[in-house]
């Protein structure tokens, strides 16, 4: 996630600066306007920290280039000058300064090989260094260098690895930030792996049920609409030229042809505009709410994305649940782990309140959110009776592993029937309106005129 830096002068007339994480510059705007207002200050300035590049020269040596991530130019300048260099010119990096997301295999693998060389007693610190050295991707070996530095210079752990949230992931950053409070970091990294190759195994099986289908769809789309507007009005038209009487399909697909091709650019505005506003809407913080919301309510694939949704809940929750009144705040990173913004929501602005100010126990907290599956509710009620809270999150976590699995290639066939059947249906409806035309039969003075000129008479 992009870092910037906040200038201020106080009342008082006092310099200060602090940084802060965000998404965006207004974002960073706004944040950093939140700040003024609390700390009572003013603000001079909201940098971005991104990459310059720069060429300096020292003496009569030949020119050297590099790169540098700064707030500003003039910091990187006033660096290279103290080292002696004569620059000769700082630039900010036009492309390729924004981090982009690492592959999940490279990621999987990075979390994989730390915890392997965990448990076998290494310093975190020459992990990392390690690391750093065989890691292909720029992007992620880039990532986990700046996580190092900030390590070695006893920077929060958790702010280090959420600032790389954009190359590792939300989940991995969050997750692999709490594991160095918690006290069982080699768990943690197992637990984050096995669930990134769950997550990567369960978008590939959703690909396979979903992309074909769609792309067969799309065409028989494009040869729907090829045939209405362009080669079906070729032969109905021809009988119309006669004052023929057409049946009634034919008729009216030849009106709807008409209707296409004079419309065309209304037609294709009113298809792809609503398309690009839901999608941009998507993209709000709002949209996404809204998507979390209603896609675990969706037939067939709705439930499995509850059931996800929970299992990360379940995963996370197992991996930092200690049993200690501390738990209020792993409910809150849980639900922030889990993927949904809905199911988050209901468990921040219910549940946790219902613990903290009402004294509710955790299942009747939960089952407040409306977002728990009643399996879930019933064996987190079994956990706290027992005592077993912990290890019933985990018992869940697996389970709905399972599920999901199964479920999951239930849905695949789902999906492919119902392709078949809408293929059907419109290959069916193609068919007769062709065969229809089979039946016009002119009347005999319409038949009379008609055969002299097919040299038929």
């Amino acid at each position: 996630m992009p870092e910037y830096r906040i200038d201020g002068v106080t009342l008082s007339g006092k310099l200060v600066s602090g940084s802060i994480t965000a998404e965006n510059r207004m974002e960073a705007k706004r944040k950093a306007e939140q700040l003024a207002h609390e700390r009572k200050f003013k603000i001079t300035g909201v940098h971005e920290r991104v990459t310059y590049i720069y060429r300096v020269k020292k003496g009569d040596d030949k020119p050297i280039d590099g790169e540098q991530k700064a707030y500003t130019a003039d910091e990187v300048r006033a660096a290279l000058e103290k080292m002696g260099f004569k620059v000769i010119y700082v630039r900010k990096k036009l492309f390729g300064t924004r981090p982009r997301p690492a592959p999940m295999t490279d990621v999987v693998t990075f979390v994989r090989v730390s915890a392997d060389l965990m448990r076998q007693k290494l310093p975190f610190n020459e992990i990392l260094q390690l690391l750093i050295n065989d890691i292909t991707h720029p992007g992620l070996r880039e990532a986990i260098r700046e996580i190092n530095t900030e390590l070695k210079q006893g920077k929060d752990s958790e702010k280090a690895f959420q600032k790389q949230s954009v190359v590792l992931g939300k989940f991995a950053a969050n997750m692999l930030g709490l594991a160095s409070k918690s006290g069982n970091m080699a768990e943690i990294y197992d637990s984050t792996a096995k669930f990134l190759e769950r997550t990567a195994e369960f978008k590939r099986n959703l690909r396979s049920a979903l992309v074909t289908p769609m792309i067969t769809l799309f065409v028989l789309f494009v040869a729907c609409l090829y045939y209405v507007a362009y080669i079906f009005p070729e032969t109905a038209k021809m009988f119309a030229k006669f004052n023929i009487k057409l049946p009634p399909m034919t008729a009216a697909t030849l009106k709807l042809s008409d209707w296409l091709i004079s419309n065309i650019w209304l037609v294709a505005f009113f298809t792809i505009a609503p398309i690009v506003a839901f999608g941009l809407f998507l993209r709000t913080e709002k949209g996404q709410f809204y998507k979390d919301k209603f896609i675990i309510k969706i037939p067939v694939l709705g439930s499995l994305f509850h059931r996800t949704a929970i299992e990360i809940f379940c995963r996370v929750f197992y991996a930092l649940y200690s049993g200690s009144g501390e738990n209020i705040e792993i409910i809150r990173m849980a639900a922030e782990a889990c993927g949904n913004k809905y199911m988050e929501h209901q468990i921040k602005t219910i549940a946790i309140p219902m613990m903290l100010e009402r004294g509710k126990g955790l299942t009747e907290a939960f089952e407040a959110t409306g977002v728990f599956t009643k399996t879930a509710l019933s064996r987190f009620s079994s956990g706290a009776e027992t005592g077993t809270v912990k290890n019933t999150a985990l018992q869940l976590a697996e389970y709905y592993e399972k599920e999901t699995t199964y479920r999951l290639k239930n849905a695949i066939e789902a999906i492919s029937l119902s392709v078949n059947m809408i293929i059907m249906i419109v290959l069916t409806a193609l068919t007769i309106v062709s065969s229809e035309t089979a039946l016009i039969k002119p009347d005999t003075t319409m038949r009379r005129m008609i055969l002299p000129l097919l040299g038929l008479w």
